[in-house]
């Protein structure tokens, strides 16, 4: 333990360099949240150390997880509890609960830092948030059982998967009307679009594919397969997507396949599979862009991963059920 622990701190020390999107104003990333479904709680790990350092009680089964843009504040989706809870980083106290609509999955905080958009499975809808006067801006109705929910870089588009009916909304911004709709596998879980703004990543999980939609014509381009050594197609299961800040490598976790895959984002090409923990739900890549962190939701633990050297680094213990991974102070 004291080896792995040494070689987790070495790896993470080195990776400060660069800005990642859920960061503080002044750049400085130094700790990881981690929300377990579980247990109900969020595990905080110091980055420098690679140590899990405290561990949070918060509102029931709580999935989504980000950071304000300006790295004050902590925001928990307690989807149980039909809430937003704002944490202080510090520690772990609740500082407001934020109205959400029914039973609020992922979310993602607007570029400008002034909303907060969650996607409401129970209601089919997708709330927008005023973090600043902590009460709903506006909501739009979306397709059945909404969870992947992400903003364009240029600040157009809102889009908002539907595990049931197989599409993604693309909701106008400047209209809060769904301009269109694109179809695609089953159950799509997760949506994340390239640095540069053109192209949206959509993981389907029950298809066992991540498709690639053109932003300009909303139409899927390309669609990835994957194969990991000794997992059954059955158990490909993609969810959470992450881009190095440079753009040309996506993370993709695959589920129960239990395994991570790292895409060349120009070919669509897999370049490699790296076994981590069981069940990966969700991951954050850690600045510098040489790691990744992946919530491993049925083995209870992170799992470092090497990029470069794909390979697992060091294995964290988390609570019970991690799903989501926000970097932040």
């Amino acid at each position: 333990m004291e080896r792995s622990l040494k070689i987790v701190a070495l790896a993470l020390c080195a990776l400060y360099a660069a800005p990642s999107h859920a960061q503080d104003a002044d750049g400085t990333v130094t700790r990881a949240y981690v929300s377990n479904e579980r247990s109900s709680t969020v595990t905080v790990v110091d980055l420098a150390s690679g140590k899990a350092v405290a561990q949070w009680p918060v509102g029931k089964r709580p999935r989504g997880i980000t950071m304000t843009r300006d790295g004050r504040y902590v925001l928990v989706c307690a989807s149980a509890d039909n809430a937003v809870e704002v944490r202080d980083p510090a520690t772990g106290a609740l500082v407001a609960t934020l109205p959400s609509g029914a039973d609020p999955e992922q979310f993602f905080a607007s570029h400008d830092g002034k909303l907060l958009y969650a996607a409401n499975e129970d209601d089919g809808a997708v709330t927008a948030i005023d973090l600043s006067a902590r009460k709903v801006a506006w909501q739009v109705t979306v397709g059945k059982e909404p969870e992947g929910v992400a903003e364009s870089p240029d600040g157009k588009w809102l889009l908002v998967t539907s595990e049931e009916d197989n599409s993604v909304a693309w909701i106008d911004l400047a209209t809060h009307t769904v301009a269109g709709e694109t179809e695609t596998e089953a159950r799509p879980r997760h949506v994340e679009f390239t640095p540069d703004g053109k192209q949206v990543w959509i993981a389907a999980e029950v298809g066992g594919v991540v498709q690639v939609a053109d932003v300009a014509s909303k139409e899927v381009v390309k669609t990835i397969r994957f194969a990991p050594p000794g997992a059954p197609d059955y158990k490909v299961m993609p969810c959470g997507i992450r881009f190095t800040a440079d753009g040309k490598t996506a993370v993709v976790a695959l589920g129960r396949a239990d395994s991570v895959a790292l895409v060349d984002v120009a070919s669509g090409e897999v370049r490699g599979y790296v076994k981590v923990g069981a069940r990966p739900w969700h991951l954050a890549i850690l600045p510098g862009g040489g790691s990744a962190l992946v919530a491993n939701g049925a083995s209870d633990d992170l799992s470092l991963v090497d990029l470069a050297a794909m390979k697992v680094t060091a294995t964290i213990p988390a609570g019970e059920g991690p799903w989501g991974v926000a970097l932040g102070r």
